[in-house]
């Protein structure tokens, strides 16, 4: 068996919710010089410029959750404000983009899945993005790991479907089917200018919990059962939010998948997969 196949071996053998809960623990300790030791080994072994984080100095951050969730310097990540444009939502890689065919998504060469199944499971959550289009965006663990609206948007819809744990890196992505519609995740759905648009936060192997700014961690009883929750358009609990926002982040990394509707934007030719993205940057045109 060569390395990468003992990879994915060890990962359906490893108890991943069970490991990543306790890691979740250990992120979430005070543990005074021993957190600040962590953060440096961290980031020297992914080389993370600290110089673009508000806080600086790692001894600022008391757990390790409050640096890997680390917010930058005013600025630091411009935002294209123009109307026509549609704005990164984080900082990553493209995994894979493009259209929406026959309900199905890509995942990696020779892997598709279903949007539907990545949604929650229902016809009416779909139906709005069949033949429309599709991202999917990594951040690896050097990455800022805070998400942002690519478009303004009033939160219609949140869905929260349990699953497994895998990693989501490209090898996994490469080697097991259905990946991001198999993790757990939650589908945040707005209504924007070109109609409804979902966010979907998938979690991994060792994502200690996946917050909106809304809900805060989402964390539904434990079992297999999917919920949802519905948001008014209006009122003191509508939830609106503008281009560049911030609606979520990931404690320990993982993927962005974005989904929107048939001929409403496009991605811009530069937009390819293993692209580096930067949150806020120029992603796609919408159509007049």
């Amino acid at each position: 068996m060569n390395l990468d196949k003992l990879k994915i071996a060890l990962q359906y053998a490893l108890p991943k919710h069970a490991v990543s809960r306790l890691v979740g623990k250990l992120a979430a300790a005070e543990a005074g010089a021993l957190t600040t030791t962590l953060i440096k080994l961290f980031i020297k072994q992914y080389k993370i410029d600290m110089s673009e984080a508000l806080h600086e100095d790692p001894a600022h951050y008391k757990t390790f959750n409050e640096f890997f969730t680390r917010p930058l310097k005013p600025g630091i990540r411009p935002l294209a404000e123009e109307a026509s444009i549609v704005a990164h939502p984080v900082d990553g890689a493209i995994s894979q983009l493009g259209d929406v065919v026959d309900g199905q998504i890509i995942q990696a060469k020779g892997h598709d899945y279903s949007l539907q199944t990545l949604l929650g499971g229902k016809e009416s959550d779909v139906a709005p993005y069949l033949g429309g289009k599709f991202a999917t965006i990594y951040l690896a663990p050097k990455d800022y790991h805070r998400i942002h609206m690519p478009l303004d948007g009033t939160l219609k819809k949140m869905i929260y479907v349990p699953g497994d744990l895998f990693s989501v890196n490209p090898l996994t992505a490469q080697n097991v089917p259905n990946l991001f519609a198999r993790n757990e995740r939650v589908v945040a759905i707005f209504d924007t200018e070109i109609g409804p648009l979902a966010m979907v936060l998938v979690g991994a192997t060792i994502v200690a919990s996946i917050e909106t700014i809304w809900a805060g961690t989402v964390t539904p009883p434990a079992g297999k059962d999917v919920f949802s929750w519905d948001y008014p358009a209006e009122g003191d609990n509508a939830v609106k939010l503008k281009k560049g926002d911030e609606m979520g982040r990931f404690k320990l990394g993982s993927t962005v998948i974005l989904a929107w509707g048939e001929d409403k934007a496009d991605f811009l030719a530069n937009q390819l997969p293993e692209t580096v993205t930067r949150m806020g940057t120029p992603f796609a045109t919408i159509r007049d």
